[in-house]
């Protein structure tokens, strides 16, 4: 069959996806991964940019990354800043090493090496998507929590020498009855209430009060990159103008700080865990296609190549995306 077409006013032929004419050398099916990957990876450069235009604009109240990401699995309490961001990172580049090796194996036609190491590059993608869940969890629910002033401020609770302390170290339980609102309970313009903090406004003042050791740190940045901690008369004066308790983070309000980095968190993480999540199902597709011997009856891996190509864009992606977060 024909592989090209012509148009009514040229005779000259132009390119149908055949195997006669291949544009750099590259069968079709590659080059539709690769213009996917190009607008893909203007997506993510707009994403991006958006994250550090808004970064440098609240530069001074932007958290740091080495005391939001401080978790480590089966560490509850001990304070490893990035360490467990960077072994999901090694995890996650080690598999695009497994993916390299699949594509060699497959341009060898070695159907067993192939699939022992596309079973490698799925079992890495798995445990990186369930670190970012993990992590997800941790930016969620918090671990100091914070107050939110009526003129949208952060403040957050420390020792005189600086170590932070968490809102159940101090605050009290007062006598007092709250009722989280319901559906049945709210007027039409109100809108479903969420979860009520631990502790309320009034129960954080009365803690802070009875402990004259502490002291208020705002969100906003010295030059010396660390947060700006208030006198005690300063504390309790800005204290006094609380409006929200803070646990966690979510899309309305953050504990860490500026807002806006938990919605770029939630956005550009998720949208990248997404491809992870689609580059694993595609990869456990092709694996099982690999032990069917599809390919093998081919005598072309050719598909394994054009995923690894995806695979590896995702990697490199995420090197971004590690180096604008936590690194930066």
């Amino acid at each position: 069959m024909e592989a090209t077409v012509t148009t009514a006013n040229n005779d000259k032929k132009t390119w149908g996806g055949g195997h006669e004419i291949q544009p750099l050398g590259s069968s079709y099916g590659k080059m539709m991964m690769w213009f996917f990957i190009v607008s893909d990876a203007l997506t993510f450069s707009g994403f991006l940019g958006a994250y550090g235009f808004s970064r440098f604009k609240f530069i001074e109240t932007w958290p740091l990354a080495d005391e939001v990401f401080t978790h480590f699995p089966f560490m509850h309490g001990v304070s490893a800043p990035m360490y467990y961001v960077a072994l999901m990172t090694f995890i996650l580049i080690f598999s695009s090493v497994t993916m390299v090796l699949a594509v060699d194996a497959g341009h060898q036609l070695k159907k067993t090496k192939v699939a022992i190491y596309m079973f490698l590059t799925i079992i890495g993608g798995l445990i990186f998507v369930g670190s970012q869940a993990w992590e997800w969890k941790n930016f969620i629910k918090g671990e100091y929590g914070a107050v939110e002033t009526h003129g949208g401020s952060l403040l957050q609770f420390v020792k005189a020498d600086g170590t932070r302390v968490a809102l159940a170290d101090f605050a009290v339980k007062l006598p007092e009855q709250r009722e989280a609102l319901t559906r049945s309970k709210t007027t039409w313009f109100m809108e479903d209430a969420q979860s009520l903090p631990t502790y309320s406004v009034a129960e954080i003042q009365a803690g802070f009060k009875a402990h004259p050791d502490l002291l208020v740190r705002t969100e906003t940045l010295t030059k010396d990159k660390k947060k700006t901690v208030l006198s005690r008369q300063e504390s309790e004066t800005r204290l006094a103008e609380a409006k929200y308790v803070v646990e966690g983070a979510n899309l309305i309000r953050n504990e860490y700080g500026n807002k806006l980095f938990a919605d770029f968190f939630f956005f550009i993480t998720g949208f990248h865990g997404f491809h992870v999540f689609s580059g694993v199902i595609i990869n456990i597709i092709i694996f099982f296609n690999v032990l069917l011997g599809t390919y093998e009856k081919r005598r072309s891996y050719e598909m394994v190549e054009k995923v690894g190509l995806y695979w590896h864009f995702v990697d490199l992606v995420w090197v971004f995306v590690f180096t604008v977060f936590y690194l930066v």
